[in-house]
């Protein structure tokens, strides 16, 4: 199978997928390394994660869960005199992974990592340089390692190229998703297919030039590994009496 025929298959069979458990790592822009780990539901949408963040205040330890459209935010990176004697903070209503068009996750994560893992994996679609690097073996797992790079235009121009209206959805999905990355022009990404012919790692990388931000915005390098696929996913919603609810300004400082 050619790179272009496998990653365009690869993204068509994400489009079934329900649930993910996925491991996070990298650096993002202005906020340096980070490791997460988390697990989602697409319907209804829910999600957990921890992240560890080294260099943060305190810490760095956070804990984000999503449930019915309620953002949860605990850890020890929280500054504990803004949680008025409780656990977590609770932000609503609350949207996660929806990209730039309509992100409402309160400043909470770095939004490099507040998209939808299922979504990014299909970004190498908009690439018109694909080339297969070589098999590799992913915790486990024997791929198919491909890059290339992916622009805005490229984006487009698969939208329009799409075959059905799902995938056209999907496609449209994939540029809102690009654009919360911050990248300003050129994305390169790898993406190891697994012998499903589903996801099962991918990387994403912009130099400093190519990411939109302040001083100190630095390179965008994440990698995303999935770890299980269409399996269970139950978040559990903090105890009302431990939650503090927060205004917007007051979650983001």
């Amino acid at each position: 199978m050619t790179p272009v025929a496998a990653v365009a298959k690869a993204a068509k069979n994400s489009e079934g997928i329900t649930s993910l458990r996925y491991r996070v790592t990298g650096t993002v822009p202005e906020k340096g390394h980070l490791r997460a780990e988390a697990s989602m539901s697409t319907d209804p949408l829910t999600m957990s994660m921890k992240m560890t963040a080294p260099g943060r205040d305190r810490d760095g330890r956070l804990e984000i869960r999503f449930v019915d459209e309620v953002m949860y935010v605990g850890g020890s990176a929280v500054d504990s005199g803004k949680l008025q004697g409780k656990s977590w903070f609770r932000a609503e209503p609350a949207v996660w992974g929806r990209g730039a068009a309509d992100n409402r996750s309160y400043g909470v994560l770095p939004r490099q990592i507040e998209g939808n893992p299922i979504v990014q994996s299909t970004l190498l679609t908009g690439s018109t340089d694909l080339r297969m690097i070589e098999t590799e073996t992913i915790d486990g797992t024997r791929t198919t390692h491909d890059r290339g790079t992916v622009t805005g235009d490229g984006l487009r121009a698969a939208r329009e190229a799409a075959a059905d209206e799902t995938s056209r959805e999907r496609r449209i999905e994939g540029l809102d998703q690009f654009m919360g990355l911050g990248v300003s022009d050129t994305l390169t990404m790898d993406l190891w297919i697994d012998g499903d012919d589903r996801a099962k790692q991918f990387r994403m990388r912009a130099a400093p030039g190519d990411t939109m931000g302040g001083v100190g915005g630095g390179p965008l390098d994440l990698t995303v590994t999935f770890l299980d696929i269409d399996q269970p996913v139950a978040v559990k919603t903090p105890p009302a009496e431990d939650t503090a609810a927060l205004a917007d300004d007051t979650l983001k400082s």
